[in-house]
């Protein structure tokens, strides 16, 4: 079965120009001009990503990505902004949000099918072990799901991979752009700021104190860690 995407575009002649590269490229779509309808559509037939301008009539796209975050058949669905908005707090507003990409218009078609290919491959890349626990945390990579002192905690895939990542390596430190070719690998348009965003996310849904994490520790200079043993840290 074809990928189908979510086109959120609410100008015609730019939404039948993706559609086209899109479906030429091997992709299903379905287009929409606004907001209105887009969830309904959604649960009642889940697509392989959501790609969304921001600026659209009675809304933005900034608000359906939040939707979209906190309803639990789709928030593992990759959004991808595309968007005039070339700002970094526009950037940086996605990418809290949970979005996975953020594509600056005007755009080339065959780098926005490429990027498009590019995070829908970093969702099909398999995990690996499949249970990881530190202290209060527990992370099951076959259920793609992460408690917190038995609470299930809801994470987009990049922040699940990210975390995976570092615990499965609990105790290395790894710069920004180790963890850009461990857990972005080709999607090199992502930047070192974009680390640090996922990573003041993921503080904020297993931190008891984000503020002074005691698990996903900053070392300065170098970059990030997982501290499996908190208790016994410096």
């Amino acid at each position: 079965m074809k990928q189908n995407v979510f086109l959120v575009e609410d100008e015609p002649d730019i939404a039948l120009l993706i559609a086209h590269h899109l479906e030429a490229a091997g992709f299903s779509v379905s287009s929409f001009l606004s907001g209105g309808g887009v969830m309904q559509a959604a649960e009642l037939n889940r697509p392989s990503l959501f790609l969304l301008d921001i600026m659209l009539p009675g809304g933005n796209g900034l608000d359906l990505c939040r939707r979209i975050r906190k309803t639990p058949k789709l928030s593992k669905v990759p959004i991808i902004f595309v968007t005039a908005r070339t700002g970094e707090p526009d950037r940086v507003a996605g990418l809290e949000l949970g979005a996975d990409d953020y594509i600056t218009k005007p755009f080339s078609p065959r780098e926005m099918v490429a990027r498009i290919k590019a995070v829908l491959r970093r969702y099909d890349r398999p995990l690996v072990q499949s249970r990881l626990s530190a202290g209060p945390i527990e992370l099951d990579s076959e259920a793609m799901s992460l408690t917190v002192s038995g609470v299930l905690v809801p994470t987009t895939l990049t922040e699940f991979r990210l975390l995976e990542h570092l615990m499965r390596h609990a105790g290395k430190v790894f710069s920004r752009d180790e963890l850009l070719d461990a857990v972005w690998q080709e999607a090199r348009y992502v930047t070192d700021r974009s680390v640090d965003v996922y990573m003041r996310r993921l503080r904020g849904k297993i931190e008891q104190d984000p503020e002074n994490p005691r698990f996903l520790r900053t070392v300065r200079g170098a970059g990030y860690r997982f501290d499996a043993s908190p208790e016994r840290a410096a």
